[in-house]
């Protein structure tokens, strides 16, 4: 075997355990998610908007939003794999529009990483401390420290972090796959799910559009079940190298192979 089918071969086997981590990732990412429905039925209705008794329903509900919150921050990291993947699977068509939809995630994964759910913590921990404060002093003090957190979850902004950047993320992924062949579901739940992403964000104004958070993230999670099917097959697939190895870099192997 010479050095260029050698190249080609380890390309493959490379690209094959890439993709099946992607695939895995992407189960687990969904059940990750199925799995924090029951934990949100438990701890019941939304935090109320008042700091003070939010910092009581989150002295009463402590476990379950840790729970929560440990869930959402570990599928946040299985993003990184199920991305990598893709883009190892679609950059042959267009390039720099996956730098910019993989880039668009790694923001998201950041952004929800540091605001959402480091706010989230101080929150529980901020009224896990309220519940055993003696004194008013005490906790006038933790209702001043946690009006920080509370107003970053409830700002327009985070929305724009939260939903906006990554419905974007999945609006190019979606342009790049209507030119390949990746798969047709994948193709329609990845525009779907941005622009249902960027009509969401017009709840600001109107909030009958509040809806349609619920409706991404169903969209979400059934791309992401698509996504980890055909991550899977091609990770089965023995032609799947061709994904990521340009046509001309297989015609000079080829020519040097003669």
């Amino acid at each position: 075997m010479n050095n260029q089918s050698l190249m080609l071969t380890t390309s493959r086997l490379d690209g094959k355990w890439f993709y099946r981590i992607g695939s895995i990732s992407a189960f687990v990412l969904v059940i990750g998610y199925l799995l924090t429905f029951p934990i949100y039925a438990w701890v019941g209705d939304a935090p109320p908007s008042d700091v003070e008794a939010q910092l009581v329903y989150f002295a009463e509900h402590g476990e379950g939003w840790w729970a929560i919150l440990g869930l959402m921050v570990f599928t946040d990291l299985l993003y990184i794999p199920v991305f990598m993947a893709l883009y190892q699977a679609l950059q042959h068509i267009n390039r720099n529009l996956m730098v910019l939809a993989c880039g668009m995630i790694g923001l998201f994964i950041v952004l929800d990483l540091s605001l959402t759910w480091t706010s989230y913590s101080s929150l529980i921990m901020s009224g896990s401390l309220y519940a055993s404060a003696t004194s008013e002093a005490q906790r006038a003090a933790l209702v001043a420290g946690a009006g920080y957190p509370s107003t970053m979850l409830d700002s327009p902004l985070l929305g724009t972090y939260a939903i906006l950047i990554p419905s974007l993320g999945f609006l190019f992924i979606g342009f790049v796959m209507r030119e390949g062949d990746f798969n047709r579901a994948a193709t329609y739940f990845a525009l779907t799910v941005g622009l249902t992403g960027i009509v969401f964000m017009g709840s600001y104004f109107w909030e009958s559009l509040s809806v349609f958070r619920i409706i991404n993230a169903l969209l979400a999670t059934a791309w992401y079940i698509v996504v980890g099917w055909k991550l899977n097959r091609l990770s089965l697939d023995g032609n799947y190298s061709t994904a990521h190895i340009d046509k001309s870099d297989l015609v000079e192997i080829a020519n040097r192979m003669k």
